[in-house]
């Protein structure tokens, strides 16, 4: 081999490692955090523990993707936890009340859908701030829940629904392999479709994709609806996963999706963000709750340390981008 190619192939690899430093040090991150707790736990490393732990990032990791093109767009939607209960609610009373199940699915997504049009209606049309936006849609959302079912939990669902939370193909639960669907949809929406790609551009410059002829609309639409929608989903995984539809399902877990998308190398300025990043911060996220539910440590402990975490993250994303 030439010195030529040799160089060559050297800058190959410095450029491989600059562009997926992000995704090694998550992957370092996470190995870090299963020698930690599986040394400290004797039984993080059973198979019981590890499949609660597939199902649980499961849910968060499929809310994560849909947060990450919201947050790519200089966006934010803390209206998702809502979402995720609207969705549920909605499946488990369509199916109680002798709606086929499939319909009832549709149903919840399409619900969910309006959701995150709204959200892009306010934001767009409206000119609200997404924040602000989207805590009304949080809000909202949330009381519009305990009104259509009174704040009761609706149970006796069909088996078939709940049981696919609890089942597995060879192993792999069916969880599991619902959000490795929505990462390959994920992936493909954002690396190899015009939509992700002026996506990235919005978020990077407004208004340079402004007067580069991208319909700003669509993209805002877009990110918003595909949010919601894929929370929905994750809504109805939920539910199938609870046995039931619980009025307060999915609170609190807009700070899990935010989490493991700026952990997982999204920028709250926009125009960066990676699906894979988002995957691996749902790990982490819930490698430290399952580690800190083993080991006894206080929940509002884990709650400080997940919340410093999206602090970091964003604090190294603005020192990063000062020295760029």
């Amino acid at each position: 081999m030439t010195a030529e190619n040799k160089s060559l192939k050297q800058r190959q690899y410095n450029s491989y490692l600059a562009r997926y430093q992000t995704e090694l040090l998550l992957v370092g991150i996470l190995a870090v955090l299963f020698l930690f707790f599986g040394n400290t736990s004797p039984v993080f490393f059973q198979l019981d523990t590890l499949m609660k732990l597939l199902k649980q990032a499961s849910i968060y990791g499929i809310i994560a993707i849909g947060m990450v093109f919201v947050i790519t767009s200089s966006g934010i939607d803390i209206s998702v936890g809502s979402v995720v209960g609207l969705s549920g609610v909605i499946v488990a009373m369509g199916m109680v009340n002798g709606v086929p199940i499939p319909i009832a699915i549709l149903l919840a997504i399409a619900s969910s859908a309006l959701v995150g049009l709204f959200n892009g209606i306010l934001v767009y049309d409206a000119n609200v701030p997404p924040f602000i936006a989207t805590l009304g849609s949080l809000t909202i959302v949330r009381n519009l829940i305990l009104l259509i079912t009174g704040a009761k939990t609706i149970s006796d669902l069909p088996k078939v629904f709940t049981n696919f939370a609890a089942d597995s193909l060879l192993g792999i639960p069916y969880l599991f392999l619902s959000w490795a669907a929505f990462v390959c949809i994920g992936l493909f929406i954002a690396k190899k479709t015009v939509f992700g790609r002026n996506m990235y551009a919005y978020g990077s410059n407004k208004e340079a994709a402004r007067l580069s002829g991208i319909r700003v609309r669509s993209v805002v639409y877009g990110v918003y609806i595909f949010c919601s929608s894929v929370c929905g989903v994750a809504g109805i995984l939920l539910a199938s996963r609870l046995g039931n539809g619980v009025p307060n399902a999915g609170t609190g877990y807009e700070l899990d999706a935010i989490a493991a998308a700026v952990v997982g190398g999204a920028s709250l300025d926009g125009g960066e963000g990676s699906v894979i990043g988002a995957v691996l911060g749902a790990m982490i996220m819930a490698t430290l709750r399952q580690g800190g539910t083993l080991l006894g440590i206080n929940s509002f402990i884990m709650e400080i340390i997940i919340g410093s975490l999206i602090v970091i993250a964003v604090v190294l994303d603005k020192v990063r981008k000062k020295r760029n």
